[in-house]
């Protein structure tokens, strides 16, 4: 996670009384009488339809941290391979998420109706394709929500995982929980603390265990669980959402691989033990040598199979959705490296990973993707 300027305050509405619920999406016209969007997240390019619904969960044995009066929170967008057939797409954010986002990352010139108006491809509670496929567990960056990292979670249900896509509770500009109600960044008032990111991901690493559990254990909240392999569990994240992939693998065993995308690490590499691990960063920063020293520090304590990959005209946010949307609804780019592109990098490198270690094929390893994508260097030793 990069030091976060301009950020803004704002406290997070309480909550009470809320318990483990499945909450339906918010409703869209069918997408048969959807006008083409003005942006539009790249079509996933699997062999599945992807469907969408959302959890909220409450974990009421925990207080949060940011807010201890409340328990801790998480909203969490499932995503599945499912039926063809005709339904609701899966809207991107809400107004006011997109507002927030926009404002808070200080997005110039991008209208709000470019993040919430976004074309996506899942569909509101398709029928499930029934089968047994592996969980990947996707954590966003800070300030950031969970719907940053859609296009990479539908290319992942259309080749066959399931996908967990997590809000954490009072750690992104808006997330809106179910009622209406607006989750905002009380955590970026402690952001400057010594300490404030290693609990930051530490807690979302216990976020994931409450996750797990709460969608693998003997009462499973989520109707269609018996979709998941819990044999084959594996989690990515951007930014601080990457460090907590690593931390979440330090005390959850069920975790079995791990991407980090340009996030500092906040905990010691030592307990993945001989996980696989990807690093996903960019030159400069987090490439060997770079501006980030936690990248050179864990490399040298993963001990089993890694790779660490620079992305060479890639910036911190070139991992997350709003790259590509912004660019295509007229914001000027930032980098060498082209929104479409970098969504294309991401989803790819990511999809060969979990393919790799999760599903035991390489269709092409990530060894071999070199000459698809001279942008990515390889730094293995």
């Amino acid at each position: 996670m990069r030091a976060v300027a301009a950020i803004v305050l704002a406290l997070i509405v309480p909550a009470a009384g809320l318990v483990w619920a499945l909450d339906r999406e918010t409703t869209a016209p069918p997408s048969s009488v959807v006008s083409t969007p003005a942006t539009q997240l790249p079509a996933p390019t699997g062999s599945f339809t992807v469907g969408r619904n959302v959890l909220h969960l409450v974990d009421a044995a925990r207080q949060d941290p940011w807010t201890p009066t409340q328990p801790r929170e998480l909203l969490v967008s499932m995503y599945y391979p499912a039926q063809q057939g005709e339904g609701v797409r899966a809207p991107y954010a809400t107004d006011e998420e997109s507002r927030l986002l926009i404002e808070g990352a200080g997005l110039t010139g991008v209208p709000v109706q470019a993040l919430s108006k976004a074309g996506t491809h899942a569909v509101v509670d398709a029928a499930p394709v029934d089968g047994s496929y592996p969980l990947v567990v996707l954590s966003p960056g800070f300030t950031a929500a969970r719907f940053t990292l859609t296009a990479v979670s539908e290319e992942l249900a259309s080749r066959g995982y399931v996908v967990a896509a997590v809000d954490h509770a009072g750690e992104s500009f808006g997330t809106e929980f179910p009622g209406g109600r607006m989750s905002t960044c009380v955590a970026c008032e402690r952001i400057g603390e010594d300490g404030a990111l290693t609990l930051m991901a530490e807690t979302r690493a216990r976020d994931t265990s409450f996750l797990l559990d709460r969608l693998t254990g003997p009462a499973p909240i989520w109707p269609h669980a018996r979709l998941i392999d819990a044999t084959r569990i594996g989690m990515a994240g951007h930014s601080i959402g990457g460090a907590s992939a690593a931390a979440a693998m330090a005390i959850d065993a069920r975790v079995r691989a791990g991407v980090n995308m340009d996030g500092s690490f906040q905990v010691s590499a030592d307990g993945l033990g001989e996980r696989p691990f990807l690093l996903l960063g960019v030159d400069g920063q987090t490439s060997p040598g770079g501006g980030d020293p936690s990248w050179d520090a864990a490399w040298t304590r993963l001990h089993g199979w890694k790779r660490w990959m620079t992305v060479v005209g890639a910036e911190h946010d070139s991992f997350a959705d709003t790259g590509t949307l912004a660019e295509q609804a007229g914001a000027p780019g930032k980098t060498a490296l082209p929104g479409d592109r970098a969504a294309d990098i991401t989803r790819t490198y990511v999809a060969a990973f979990f393919d790799q270690h999760l599903r035991d094929i390489a269709r092409p390893s990530l060894d071999d993707l070199a000459h698809a994508f001279p942008e990515v260097r390889s730094n293995n030793q």
